[in-house]
């Protein structure tokens, strides 16, 4: 029970990689606080998880009213505030910059960088309280980029500073903050960015050859380094961008692995 009555105030935790963080903070032990602005995710996720210990609040990230209202309510029904996990997050557009709208542009960084902003000041002194942590859900794009993707690589390359930045702004606090970031994992976020690519049927073959490990994961690969950066056994990290990505980040790989076909004869 990592995080035995821990509280965890997680947004888009309803589906893709959130959902499975909320399978295991809950099997931990902790409180959850699930932020979304689809109603509908709500239903399914309540289908998939626990019946008591999680509030479902309907909000949006990028309002700053809204992120308000959020915290304020997760404080008064749980009592306290332990972890902000900032997870939600939006992939468009699948674009190069030239051919990226204004109001694009503004869309993805009000929901993956100024969500961040929002969740952080109206939540810092429940953290104070309680020497909380912050996680992020960045991506292995805001380091090395990705094509016809710029918006959403320049959003998680944001996201990687802010991280280290918060780190060493509440440090004196001892509040942590730290990001995760994968490579591809199997999202419903992801399936609609491989429907945008100009041969969507190469895709999941893309997607597993960029992985070192052989093979794009589940979102659960992730959620468990989540809990492990959540939780106390992380007491010492703190700045930390954890690559989650199967060795994506390596380096080239021959197109033709002897080593796999061995592993496959």
């Amino acid at each position: 029970m990592l995080l035995k009555n821990k509280v965890i105030f997680l947004t888009g935790g309803t589906e893709g990689i959130g959902l499975e963080c909320a399978k295991v903070y809950s099997a931990a032990g902790a409180r959850l606080s699930i932020i979304t602005n689809n109603e509908a995710s709500i239903e399914l996720a309540k289908a998939k998880l626990p019946k008591s210990e999680i509030l479902f609040i309907n909000a949006d990230v990028s309002v700053a009213a809204d992120m308000q209202q959020a915290i304020t309510e997760t404080v008064d029904h749980f009592g306290s505030l332990d972890v902000i996990h900032n997870n939600a997050g939006i992939s468009n557009p699948s674009k190069a910059i030239h051919e990226t709208t204004a109001e694009e542009w503004d869309k993805v960084f009000d929901i993956n960088v100024k969500g961040i902003f929002n969740t952080t000041r109206f939540g810092i002194d429940e953290l104070r309280k309680t020497k909380g942590n912050i996680l992020n859900t960045s991506s292995l794009v805001g380091e090395i980029g990705q094509e016809i993707h710029a918006a959403y690589s320049a959003t998680k390359g944001a996201v990687n500073a802010l991280t280290k930045s918060m780190a060493l702004d509440y440090a004196p606090y001892g509040i942590r903050v730290n990001a995760v970031a994968p490579a591809g994992v199997w999202t419903p976020m992801l399936r609609s960015w491989s429907q945008q690519q100009p041969d969507p049927l190469t895709i999941e073959n893309y997607l597993d050859g960029i992985h070192a490990l052989g093979y794009c994961p589940e979102g659960d690969v992730v959620a468990d380094a989540c809990l492990f950066l959540v939780s106390e056994q992380a007491r010492f990290i703190t700045g930390c961008i954890l690559p989650v990505s199967g060795g994506a980040e390596l380096g080239y790989r021959s197109v033709i692995n002897p080593l796999n076909q061995l592993n496959q004869s």
